[in-house]
């Protein structure tokens, strides 16, 4: 079937494609940016809990160590301090003095005391005395900060092993883009599947082109951000996901692409970034994955192998054939060119039609009104061969 489909494909052999563009966002969906040069670093630590849970693991897991060592090593050292300026280091041995706190000889002893305090693990080995009243305040300040310091940590830890980044690892977009015929329209298509038998509920898509623009007034914009319509005037970008979906721009006049034939298309300087959205079912939270097809990863002249089955009460979904593509015929020309050759040949078989149901025309009449016809459908259809632009089939039974 391929092989046909490329026999029947219109225009020349597909020149190389130019590849070295840098990625604005990865295949894996990371952003390629870097900030650099920030001075008001201090503004990162307005937000401390975003900046811990946004850290790297190895980084996270240390700071969890630090932020509970150096509580226990502060608060040891006050209590030792206490001891000491009370004086209950010089009477250890004394059993009519009253320490601040039983059994504390000496800094490792102060150390596992604070430890025993913040964690409430109570051995009972080591006790406050009531005549220790900075000892008192001292305790119910450990206490205070120490579950403090437990509900952030552990706040953390908890949002950074429940974020849905892993999750959206299974979620898969096809490597490459095509460009071809969907009911009569030139339109951009990729395909989106979710590998998991849980679902992504509330799923939407959203595609992006990023290309520089300058101006008429000579402005340059980098990395202009232009919306491509998937669907949200339709509902069609709120996705059920549950087997692999086919996403499709349609190419029309309101479309970036509007104006871009297949040559174009090829000279062109672009990338394309789809993100997919929607709330993890396990967890509710909100999961975002993303991609990107550069110029030469789009594809002209191509449809996606499908990939459903009927199998016996179930369908299956065959991911080997995700990410392959075969050609189909298709117009080389804009679509802006394939509307107006249409619109030609409609008008031209409006006006053709009449003249051949008139009965009442003379014989001779009618056979020079046949060749009239025949001479327009020739002009006609050189019009339509220009740039490889020959309208679908599917335009003639307007008729």
């Amino acid at each position: 079937m391929a092989q046909e489909n490329a026999a029947f494909s219109p225009g020349p052999e597909e020149p190389p494609r130019r590849r070295g563009r840098q990625r604005y966002v990865e295949k894996d969906g990371r952003c390629n940016v870097q900030q650099g040069n920030v001075g008001e670093t201090y503004r990162y630590l307005t937000d401390l809990f975003t900046t811990l849970v946004d850290l790297q693991w190895r980084l996270s897991l240390l700071f969890f160590v630090l932020a509970y060592a150096l509580t226990w090593l502060f608060f040891g050292a006050i209590w030792w301090l206490i001891a000491y300026g009370r004086g209950d280091l010089e009477h250890l041995e004394d059993t009519a003095w009253t320490p601040c706190v039983n059994n504390l000889n000496g800094f490792v002893a102060a150390f596992l005391f604070s430890i025993e305090t913040e964690t409430t693990i109570g051995y009972g080995h080591r006790v406050i005395t009531d005549q220790c009243p900075e000892g008192i305040v001292l305790l119910l300040l450990q206490a205070i900060l120490g579950s403090m310091v437990n509900a952030f940590m552990v706040g953390c830890m908890f949002v950074k092993i429940s974020q849905p980044n892993k999750r959206a690892a299974t979620l898969v977009f096809s490597s490459h883009a095509v460009v071809s015929l969907r009911d009569g329209r030139l339109c951009l298509m990729f395909r989106v599947g979710d590998l998991r038998s849980s679902h992504i509920v509330e799923a939407s898509i959203r595609a992006k082109l990023i290309r520089s623009r300058q101006t008429q007034e000579g402005e340059f914009i980098p990395l202009h951000q232009t919306d491509l319509s998937v669907g949200f005037d339709t509902g069609d970008d709120r996705l059920f996901l549950v087997s692999p979906l086919v996403i499709s721009h349609e190419i029309d006049a309101a479309s970036p692409f509007w104006e871009a034939s297949r040559r174009a298309l090829e000279r062109d300087d672009f990338e394309i970034v789809v993100i997919l959205e929607g709330m993890v079912e396990a967890t509710g939270m909100t999961c975002q994955a993303r991609s990107s097809y550069l110029v030469d990863e789009v594809l002209w002249g191509h449809r996606f192998m499908s990939v459903l089955t009927l199998e016996d009460g179930f369908y299956e979904v065959d991911y080997a054939s995700f990410h392959q593509t075969f050609e189909v015929p298709t117009p080389s020309c804009s679509a802006r060119e394939l509307a107006e050759a249409e619109a030609r040949l409609d008008a031209h078989l409006y006006w053709s039609i009449p003249s051949r149901l008139d009965e009442r025309v003379e014989e001779e009449g009618a056979r020079e009104g046949a060749g009239e016809e025949a001479e327009g459908e020739g002009e006609a259809g050189a019009d339509q061969g220009k740039n490889g632009c020959v309208p679908p089939p599917e335009s003639e039974s307007k008729v």
